[in-house]
Order: structure tokens, then C-alpha cells, then sequence
């Protein structure tokens, strides 16, 4: 190897510890700049944050009652609402159960439908959690409590002041 060879060995060494001592510094100085840049945009920050605020959108100038009603169509199971009336505000989330058991002595599978009365008070309730959304599957003998989460909207209207939210259970073919 000649003395030019080794010399430009050593400036392609130091170049390449630069460029590496560069890029370390660089790595490090972004995570500062990252945290700056998502407090400015306020996403993903790190800091604590403050309570969630109150839901505005609850209308406390009135409430309306809400009827809850439970069938089981040709099954054998108890399915009943552990409330049978609620008054709420509009705007505020709603929970509530159905207690559900299965008296037959084998394992049977059942899917809820909801309906309303009068029915167009189905377009201002927004179910959030609901046991009517997948099919349910009951052991011999057992009792299970399901939740339901809904929001009854604000908008719905005036002349709206009870409406009856019922779920009905029918048994699934094939399923039990």
C-alpha cells in the first residue's frame, strides 16, 4: 500500500466517523424536536393530561323516560330488564341489563332484535354496547347479565317524551 493509498485511507475513515458522529447527533437532537412538534399540533403528547371535559351536549332542560321490555320468542329462556323504566336526559349515556337464563338442559344460541315504539324513536338512540350485536350462547342453566350503552340523541324531539326500547330473542337454527 502507498503512502497516497493510506493518506486517502484515513480522510475516508475520518469523513465516514463524522458522517456516523453526524448522524448520532442528528438522532438524538429529534427527539426533543418530535416532542415540540406534537405539543404544537397537540398529538401523541407525553404530558398529562387534563380531565375530559363535561359532556355539553346533554340537554338538562328535560328528560324523557325510557320503557325497557324483554322477550324470548319460542325459547326457553327468562330474559327480563333489571329496570324496567329510567328517565334520562337527552345527550347523556344510558346503562342498563338483561338478565338473561337458559332453562333448557343443553346449551342454546339465541340473536336479539331491538325495536321501538313508537319506532321513530329508533333514529335518536345511538347504542354504543349491546348484547344485540353478536349472537349469544347459553350453557344449561346458566344466568348471564348483558349491558347495554346507548346515547338518546338531543335532537330527538319534543313531543317524544317515553318511547319503549324492547329487545327480543330469537333462537338461532342450527346453533343449539
Amino acid at each position: 500500500m502507498s503512502a497516497e493509498q493510506a493518506i486517502g485511507n484515513r480522510r475516508l475513515l475520518t469523513r465516514l466517523s463524522v458522517v456516523a458522529v453526524a448522524m448520532f447527533g442528528f438522532g438524538f437532537a429529534l427527539v426533543p424536536f418530535y416532542d415540540h412538534i406534537c405539543r404544537a399540533l397537540g398529538v401523541n403528547s407525553l404530558v398529562e393530561r387534563a380531565e375530559a371535559p363535561v359532556n355539553t351536549q346533554v340537554d338538562l332542560s328535560r328528560k324523557v323516560t325510557i320503557e325497557l321490555d324483554a322477550n324470548s320468542h319460542g325459547m326457553p329462556w327468562r330474559f327480563q330488564p333489571l329496570v324496567r323504566h329510567l328517565e334520562v336526559h337527552p345527550g347523556q349515556v344510558v346503562h342498563v341489563e338483561y338478565e338473561v337464563a337458559n332453562v333448557r338442559g343443553s346449551p342454546v344460541t339465541g340473536q336479539a332484535v331491538v325495536s321501538y315504539g313508537p319506532a321513530l324513536a329508533g333514529r335518536y338512540v345511538r347504542k354504543l354496547e349491546c348484547f344485540c350485536f353478536r349472537q349469544q350462547t347459553l350453557a344449561a342453566g346458566e344466568t348471564r347479565r348483558m349491558p347495554v350503552s346507548f346515547v338518546v340523541d338531543g335532537s330527538i324531539p319534543a313531543d317524544i317524551r317515553t318511547f319503549t326500547l324492547s329487545y327480543t330473542f330469537f333462537e338461532v337454527a342450527g346453533k343449539s
